[in-house]
Order: structure tokens, then sequence, then C-alpha cells
């Protein structure tokens, strides 16, 4: 019996199967990377959205009239609370790089300094304000280059919200 073709033959089903098997093999990893890159694409945007509301909010509720110091500084608090940073923060700490979340821990502290400064009474626009603001813009413009960086996108040309330049200029939240 002649072994040659039935061994040419095995060879190729070997090299038809094993060829196979690395194709797939590769499209698995590389759907996995995209199924990943989105996941840390929503990831980043509820928080930066998060981020975003959140300052609009503190905003609002510290120009509001209260009937007490005490009423002002829980309003402001609660609405820390409610406006889901926590969680958003907590999903960055399980998926998202070593270094976007520390820019986002850095963006969540000045959150909370910019709250407990209205919550102790700092009126909006005052120069301590103008100064949380401002790092909390400082933040969120490196927090949101290390996202765009770890999403493979291209760096910004411009800030997302300007320096404070003025008084009559206050930054956006």
């Amino acid at each position: 019996m002649d072994w040659l073709p039935l061994l040419s033959t095995l060879a190729g089903a070997v090299i038809g199967v094993g060829s196979t098997v690395v194709a797939d093999r590769t499209r698995w990893r590389r759907e996995e990377a995209k199924d990943a890159l989105r996941l840390r694409l929503d990831l980043y945007t509820q928080y930066t959205t998060t981020v975003k509301v959140l300052g609009e909010t503190l905003r609002a509720l510290a120009e509001r009239p209260y009937p007490s110091d005490g009423e002002r500084a829980s309003a402001l608090r609660e609405a820390f609370r409610e406006s889901g940073i926590a969680v958003a923060s907590e999903r960055m700490w399980l998926i998202a790089p070593q270094p976007v979340v520390k820019a986002c821990d850095g963006v969540f502290h000045c959150l909370r300094r910019i709250c407990e400064g209205y919550a102790d009474g700092s009126a909006v626009n005052s120069p301590e304000d103008r100064a949380r603001w401002e790092a909390r813009g400082v933040a969120a413009a490196r927090m949101r280059r290390l996202m765009r960086e770890d999403l493979g996108v291209g760096p910004l040309t411009e800030r997302h919200s300007p320096l404070l330049d003025s008084q009559d200029n206050p930054a956006a939240p």
C-alpha cells in the first residue's frame, strides 16, 4: 500500500484545520478588542457626562436662595450623592487603565471640593470658587486627554472649558 497519498491528504487536513483555528482565534481576539474598546468608550462617555451634569447642578444649586446655610449644604451634598458619580467612578476603577483611573479620581475630588466649598458658604464666582473650577478644568482636560489616548483617537487642540481670564468669564462647569 502506498502511504504517500494518505499522508499528504492527512497533512492537508491538518494544515486546513490548523489555519481555520488560527483564523478563528485571530477573529475572536479582534472582536474582544473591539468589545473592550466599546465598553471603555461607553464608560468614558458616562463618566464625562456625569461630571458635566454634576458641575452644572452644583453651580445652579449654589446660586439658589435657601432659608438657611444648613439647607443649602444639605441640597448640595444630596445632589452630589444622587448624581451617579460614585457609581461611574467605581466602574472606572474596575475597567479603565490606571492613568485614566487616577485622572478621573482627580476630577472626582475637584468636584467634591467644589461641592464642599459651596456647602461651606462660598459664593459662586468668588476667588476661591474660581480657583476650584480652574483646578477642575485642568484635571478634566488631563482626564479627557488620557481617555482619548486610551481610545486611540488624536489629541484635541483646544480645551473643553476655557481658562478663566477675567471675573466676567467664569469657567463652564
